[in-house]
């Protein structure tokens, strides 16, 4: 698939004068466009001033014609032949809302060439192409991520202004994640704050780490569901309530105060003998979103059914599934 829709126009009036080219842009698209994706349109040359290249820094002037081009979609198929299935939990014109299954990757990337999320989104609503990133990318309304290999609930924008509305509320933290986990040994409090600054591991790039060189801050409230002794192994559920978002931020933050989630092979969950449930994958499940509807403002929440591997544990752990899940996102 290739091409581009018509590309937009707009003419800078008299009071807008004497403005910096990426700050009437910011102003102008606001509900299509973040700060950070006009900088990339302007970057891509995607933004001509006057008919030629323009600089973020450029002054516009009244009168003057600032064309906006839709970058070209990657010439890759829309709907792949490996296109996973997916399952959509609701879906309007604005946004929607999946059940991502452990294991798949959310778009490619090195190491993650097929059967991604955005196969999958495209391969059931090929409009969404229209919605490729300024840079490029093929990710079209991605507004936020789970691992490869954590399932459960994502939220896609369907359209620009709905993708600037939600990074927005995932910016200003007003989107409410909740995770389901279960993590190895036994968490002698009932709930506790976990606030360590996360960075990229000093030595190791894969992982994560609270003693990076270059952490950001980030915030987890852990709340205890279940503590489990009949199993082989003790084991704690407990659900996870991120403030931030930092990458692998759950997993880093169980795993740093000893308990880390079970079948986890990066963060220390995993003994490869035990864990008959999680032998290829972290216990760990995104199991409710609540957040504002970008175009009418009304409070939403989902709730994401239960994988089989955790129906699993829960069974052979004598917990039924209805139990956990309203333990889980009572408040």
């Amino acid at each position: 698939m290739s091409g581009a829709l018509a590309p937009r126009i707009l003419i800078v009036e008299t009071d807008r004068a004497r403005t910096r080219l990426d700050q009437f842009l910011v102003a102008e698209t606001a509900l299509e466009y973040s700060r950070s994706q006009v900088a990339r349109l302007i970057k891509a040359g995607r933004v001509t001033l006057n008919g030629s290249p323009a600089r973020p820094s450029s002054l516009v002037r009244g009168g003057d014609r600032v064309e906006i081009s839709s970058p070209l979609a990657p010439a890759v198929p829309v709907a792949p032949a490996c296109a996973p299935d997916i399952e959509v939990l609701f879906a309007d014109a604005e946004i929607i809302v999946v059940n991502k299954p452990a294991g798949m990757a959310v778009h490619h990337s090195v190491g993650h060439s097929h059967s991604t999320l955005v196969d999958a989104l495209l391969a059931r609503f090929p409009e969404l192409a229209a919605m490729v990133e300024p840079d490029a990318l093929m990710r079209p309304g991605v507004v936020h991520r789970l691992d490869k290999d954590t399932s459960g609930l994502m939220v896609i924008a369907r359209t620009p202004f709905a993708r600037t509305a939600l990074s927005r509320q995932f910016k200003e933290r007003s989107v409410e994640k909740i995770y389901l986990a279960i993590v190895r040994g036994t968490i002698a409090r009932d709930e506790l704050k976990i606030m360590r600054a996360i960075g990229r591991h000093p030595t190791e790039r894969k992982r994560m780490s609270v003693h990076s060189r270059a952490p950001r801050e980030a915030l987890s409230h852990v709340r205890v569901l279940y503590r489990l002794t009949s199993l082989p192994i003790r084991t704690t559920v407990v659900i996870v309530r991120p403030e931030t978002g930092r990458t692998h931020q759950i997993r880093v933050h169980l795993s740093s105060i000893g308990h880390p989630c079970l079948g986890d092979p990066l963060y220390g969950g995993a003994t490869g003998k035990d864990e008959p449930f999680f032998s290829s994958r972290q216990a760990l499940h995104a199991l409710a979103l609540r957040l504002d509807h970008p175009r009418t403002g009304e409070r939403l929440e989902y709730i994401a059914p239960l994988p089989d591997d955790l129906i699993a544990f829960f069974e052979k752990a004598k917990l039924g599934e209805a139990a956990v899940r309203k333990l889980a996102i009572a408040d």
